[in-house]
C-alpha cells in the first residue's frame, strides 16, 4: 500500500507531501491544477519513461519519493531477483531524481538501481488505469495472463511449460544432427586424425618433467662422471691404499683386537662396522652409476625430439599432458556421437513425437481450463457493464488457435462492442473515453480479487460520464477499494463523495511563479469542494446541501 508520496520540483509542484490511506483516495481540483502531474510523478518514481522537461523551471533537478507499507510477498521475491535487500517490517522506500541535464538516479531502500529495475518492481506495486495510456489491460499480449489468473491454472501451466521446454530441447538436438553425409564424413575424418595423433603419441602424465630432468643430466654427463670418479677415489683410495674404506677396515681390526682385552669397546666396534657397511653400499651405488654413464646410450637427440612432439601437441590440445588426455576423451566422445548419429537421430525423432503429443495434450487441457474461466469472465464483465449503464455492451474473450508457444496453444484477446449493432473490436479501438473508462472499471472489478496488486490508480476514469452512471462508477470504485487501495483523479462530485480520503489539488501563483499544493479535506472543507464540483465556483446553500446528500448517499450504499 502506498502511504506517502513526496514530490519536489516536478512541473508546477514545488514541494508536496501527500499521505494516502486504505480504501478509496480521491484527488480533485480545478482543471489545470496539477492532478495529472501527480500521476506523472508516480509513473516516474516507478520507472516509466520521463524527460528532463518535468523539472520545474529554474531548478536543477526534480525528485519523487514513494513509501509503501505492508508489501506483498511477491514484491519481496522481485527484490530478491534484483539482488536487493527487503525490509523486515514489509516497508519499501523508492526514489527517483531527474536532473535538468537529463541525468537520472534511482534508489530502492537506499540501494542504487537502474530505471529498468525500478520499472520491474513498479509493476508489482500498483496499476495505473488511464484512458489511452499503455496500461496492461489495453495490451493484447497481457490478456492471456489475466485469464490464467482467473482460471487458477498454475499447475496446468507449469506442466505445459515443462513439456514445451523438453520438446524444444529435443528439437534443437535433432536439428543439430540434420547435417548431410558429406559434412558428417568430413567431420569424422578430422576427428579421427586428431584422435590418432594423440593416441599414437602415447602421452603419459609427468612425461615432460622426467624428460627435462634426463636432458639436464645428460647435458652435464662429463661433470657427473668426474664427480662420481672422485667420490669413488675418496672411498677406495689409490694404488697405495688409503681411502675411507681402507681406514675403516683398519679401525675395525684395531677395535676387534681391543675388545679381546676390554669388552666395553664392543659397541664402538659395532658402530664402526655399521658405518663401513653403509660406505660399501654407497660405493656400490657410485660404481653402478659411473658404469651406467660410461657405458650407457645417452642420446639427447631422442629426448629433444620427444619433447618437441609433446610441445607441438600441447599447442593444439592442452598445456599439460593431463589436459591433452582430457581432450582425447572429448574428441572420442564427439566421434562416437557423430558415428552413431543415425541411432541417436532415430531415438530423438521418437522422443520429439512423444513430446509433441504431450505438449498437445497438456496444451488442450490448459486451453479447456482457460475457456471455462473466460466464459465466466465474459458473463461477469457484462453484468458489471450493465450496472454501469451500458446495457447493450457486449464483451468477448476471443480464442484463436496457434502453434505451440511458451504459454500454450491459445492466442487470447479481449473484445468489446459498446453499442448495439456494432461488431466487437479490440479494447484499444474504443473511441469514447467515457466508454473505455467504464469498460476498464468493469474489468477491474472482476479482476480485483485475482489480480491482487495492492494499489490501483484511476486517472480521470469518469471522463465523459455523469448522472446515474457516475453513481454507478462510484459504487464500483468502492467495490474495488474494498480489497485494494484505490487512488482516483476525478471531476465528478458523485465519485468524490464516496471517498475514504479526499485530497484537493490547488494551484496558486505570485508575480513570477505558479505553485500547486495538496490539501487533505475533511468536514466543511470537503463539503465545499464537493459543492464546487456540483455547481462551479459559486457555492450556494443548495449546492452545499446537494454535496451533503451525495455524501449521505455514498455512506448508505457503502453499507448495502
Amino acid at each position: 500500500m502506498l502511504t506517502d508520496l513526496q514530490i519536489e520540483n516536478v512541473a508546477v509542484i514545488q514541494k508536496a507531501h501527500i499521505t494516502f490511506g486504505d480504501g478509496l483516495n480521491i484527488l480533485s481540483g480545478e482543471t489545470g491544477a496539477g492532478k495529472s502531474i501527480i500521476i506523472d510523478a508516480l509513473n516516474a518514481v516507478l520507472g516509466e519513461r520521463t524527460s528532463k522537461d518535468v523539472v520545474r523551471t529554474g531548478e536543477s533537478a526534480a525528485k519523487v519519493t514513494a513509501f509503501f507499507e505492508q508489501v506483498e510477498e511477491r514484491v519481496n521475491e522481485v527484490l530478491s531477483e534484483l539482488e536487493l535487500d527487503a525490509e523486515d517490517d514489509g516497508s519499501l522506500l523508492i526514489s527517483r531524481t531527474i536532473g535538468a541535464d537529463g541525468r537520472t538516479s534511482c534508489r530502492v531502500n537506499g540501494q542504487s538501481v537502474t530505471v529498468s529495475m525500478l520499472r520491474r518492481l513498479g509493476r508489482e506495486l500498483l496499476t495505473i488505469c488511464g484512458q489511452h495510456d499503455s496500461q496492461a489491460l489495453l495490451q493484447k499480449e497481457n490478456h492471456l495472463s489475466f485469464i490464467d489468473l482467473l482460471a487458477e491454472d498454475g499447475a496446468q501451466l507449469a506442466a505445459y511449460k515443462e513439456a514445451f521446454r523438453a520438446l524444444k530441447a529435443a528439437q534443437k538436438e535433432l536439428s543439430a544432427l540434420q547435417q548431410n553425409e558429406t559434412d558428417k564424413q568430413s567431420r569424422l575424418d578430422f576427428l579421427r586424425y586428431q584422435i590418432d595423433e594423440l593416441e599414437n603419441a602415447n602421452i603419459t602424465p609427468g612425461e615432460r618433467e622426467k624428460l627435462n630432468a634426463e636432458k639436464k643430466r645428460i647435458q652435464n654427463r662429463e661433470n657427473v662422471i668426474a664427480s662420481l670418479q672422485g667420490a669413488r677415489a675418496v672411498m677406495e683410495g689409490g694404488d697405495e691404499g688409503g681411502g675411507l674404506l681402507g681406514g675403516l677396515y683398519a679401525l675395525d681390526h684395531a677395535l676387534s683386537s681391543l675388545t679381546k682385552f676390554d669388552s666395553s669397546f664392543a659397541s664402538l666396534l659395532e658402530s664402526a662396522e655399521a658405518f663401513r657397511y653403509t660406505l660399501e653400499d654407497g660405493l656400490s651405488a657410485i660404481s653402478d652409476a659411473l658404469r651406467s654413464f660410461e657405458e650407457g646410450d645417452c642420446d639427447i637427440d631422442e629426448i629433444e625430439a620427444r619433447l618437441d612432439v609433446l610441445y607441438r601437441l600441447s599447442k593444439k590440445y592442452g598445456a599439460t599432458e593431463e589436459e591433452m588426455l582430457e581432450t582425447l576423451q572429448m574428441l572420442q566422445a564427439q566421434y562416437d556421437a557423430i558415428a552413431f548419429a543415425d541411432e541417436r537421430r532415430a531415438q530423438l525423432e521418437e522422443q520429439v513425437q512423444q513430446l509433441e503429443n504431450a505438449v498437445l495434450q497438456s496444451g488442450c487441457f490448459l486451453s479447456d481450463c482457460r475457456k471455462v474461466a473466460a466464459e465466466r469472465f465474459e458473463a461477469q464483465v457484462r453484468r458489471e457493464l450493465m450496472d454501469l449503464d451500458m446495457p447493450d455492451a457486449q464483451f468477448e474473450v476471443r480464442f484463436l488457435e496457434q502453434d505451440a508457444a511458451p504459454n500454450g496453444l491459445d492466442d487470447v484477446e479481449f473484445l468489446i462492442s459498446a453499442n448495439r449493432g456494432q461488431e466487437p473490436r479490440a479494447l484499444s479501438k474504443i473511441a469514447s473515453g467515457g466508454e473505455l473508462s467504464r469498460v476498464m472499471l468493469a474489468i477491474r472489478c472482476v479482476l480485483s480479487d485475482a489480480d491482487k496488486r495492492q494499489t490501483m490508480i484511476f486517472d480521470e476514469i469518469d471522463a465523459g460520464v455523469s448522472g446515474r452512471a457516475a453513481n454507478k462508477i462510484a459504487q464500483k470504485l468502492r467495490q474495488v477499494a474494498s480489497s485494494s487501495q484505490v487512488l482516483c483523479v476525478t471531476h465528478l462530485a458523485q465519485i468524490a463523495a464516496a471517498a475514504d480520503r479526499h485530497l484537493l489539488i490547488e494551484k496558486s501563483a505570485d508575480e513570477t511563479q505558479t505553485y500547486t499544493s495538496v490539501i487533505p479535506l475533511d468536514g466543511e472543507k470537503r463539503e465545499q469542494e464537493i459543492a464546487r464540483m456540483i455547481g462551479g465556483s459559486v457555492i450556494t446553500p443548495a449546492t452545499l446541501e446537494s454535496a451533503r446528500e451525495l455524501m449521505r448517499f455514498a455512506l448508505r450504499t457503502q453499507g448495502e
